[in-house]
Order: C-alpha cells, then structure tokens, then sequence
C-alpha cells in the first residue's frame, strides 16, 4: 500500500477526471465511489486498476476479494474527500474498466427483451430503469444520442450495481434499428397520450423504446416502432416518470414471458 499526500497526484486526478467526464468510450477507466459500489464491481468480474483508500479504513479491505494486481492507496480522509463528489464521502473509491460489450451480448439470446433509451438524461431515471431492465430478466440496453452515460457516478449508484452486470451499448438510431431488424426484434414506444392502451402479452422478442422525461419519444424514432402503447392512468397525473413507465412496461413483458 502507497501513501498519497498531494491533490496534484496523478492517480487523484484520474479519479477526479473520471468522476465528472466519464468517458464515453468501451474499456475506458470509470470511477467508483462508495463500498458497495467497489463491491458490486468486484463480483461482477469489472477489472479494478487502483483502490483509494482513507486512512484508518484498512479494515474495509477483509470484505473486498481484490485481485493481487490491483494498486492500493492510502489517501489521507480530507484528501480523498476532495477529490470525489458525493456530499457524504465514503473513505473508498476506485478506477475500473469499463466493460466491453458487443452487439452479440445484447441478441444472442433467442427471444431476446431489450430496452432502448432515447435521451433520458436524468441519471437517477436511468440508473432505476437499468436496474428494472436487469431485474425482468431483459438481455440488455441500447442507448442512443442524447441519453446520459451509464458510467455517470449518479447512474451507477441508481443501478444499485446493475450497471456492471447488464450488457449495454451506445450506439446511433440508425445502427439500432438496424441491428433490430436484422433480428426481427419488433419494437414498441412508450407514448404518455394518444397510442394504444398497454397489452396484457407483450411477447419477446422485443425492445422497449423509452423517450426524455420531458419531451418523450423523437417523433422520427417513435415512426421506427412498430406501435406505441401507453399505460392507462385513471388518476388525475397527466404523465409517468420515464423509470416507472419502463419498469411497468418490463415487468409486463417478463409476466408474458413467464406465461404458460
């Protein structure tokens, strides 16, 4: 284990860069705040490089199966704090690799469930959406232009972790339909008004596009889909928040997989 003493460390500057740019390419590095995160990321098989570590937290590392190849740090509390984002500073961060997933990942499975996010851009949607697409049982997510990163500190905490086990893939709207319908993945709009109510069997194959919070489905997207379908609300709401719409919409597709 290395002492750190300085904020103009390089390895602190990774960390700090990371947190607030993740970079958008596949393997690059991504920060991790917080145990359970570094945790999550560990059991998932996400290859950690460094290991910040507050001083006085050693104990942390008894609960953590690091590989031998993993740099440890030891980083002075007030230090580590600065250079992380949460306003509770928990004294353990890391900088791991982003997984690489290919389209194959996301439509080996026969009759695969897939979510497309088109410009959700709030990471706390997205994080729970994530975690509902990988609660239901659902091969994976594609996320298309406009749509915050899956690598944002915010999702990541969102996910509760599902982030590092979902295989998911930025890719542009016409490379996503593409790929769908090569497959011959049919897919549906969630539309807040004027689609057809949702169906008690949405059968897979099938992706699920979900729209902005504000501004829904792109009109030139939603015409890719093959229908939109929208969720009867009898109470007096005009709209769903986009996670809770997606995890209704997920969970109807699983029950109609499960089906006899």
């Amino acid at each position: 284990m290395r002492t750190l003493t300085s904020k103009d460390n390089p390895r602190l500057k990774e960390l700090r860069a990371a947190l607030r740019k993740p970079a958008a390419r596949p393997g690059a590095l991504i920060a991790l705040e917080g145990f359970h995160l570094v945790q999550e990321a560990l059991v998932a098989g996400i290859p950690l490089q460094t290991l910040f570590l507050a001083t006085g937290h050693e104990s942390l590392l008894r609960d953590l199966p690091l590989p031998v190849a993993v740099e440890i740090l030891s980083v002075a509390p007030p230090l580590l704090a600065a250079s992380v984002t949460t306003e509770s500073p928990q004294p353990i961060a890391a900088l791991a690799r982003q997984p690489v997933w290919e389209w194959s990942s996301l439509l080996r499975p026969s009759h695969p469930l897939l979510v497309v996010l088109a410009g959700v851009q709030d990471p706390g949607n997205l994080g729970t959406i994530l975690r509902s697409t990988l609660a239901f049982g659902a091969a994976g997510a594609i996320l298309l232009p406009g749509t915050v990163s899956p690598w944002n500190p915010k999702v990541m905490r969102a996910s509760a972790g599902a982030v590092f086990r979902l295989p998911t893939l930025s890719a542009r709207v016409e490379d996503c339909f593409a790929h769908l319908s090569a497959a011959s993945i049919p897919a549906i709009a969630a539309a807040a008004h004027d689609a057809s109510p949702l169906p008690e069997d949405l059968p897979a194959p099938l992706a699920i596009v979900i729209g902005s919070e504000g501004a829904g489905i792109p009109p030139e997207i939603a015409a890719l889909c093959t229908r939109s379908v929208t969720i009867p609300c009898p109470g007096p709401v005009e709209s769903l928040n986009a996670a809770v719409a997606a995890s209704i919409l997920l969970y109807q597709a699983s029950r109609s997989r499960r089906a006899p």
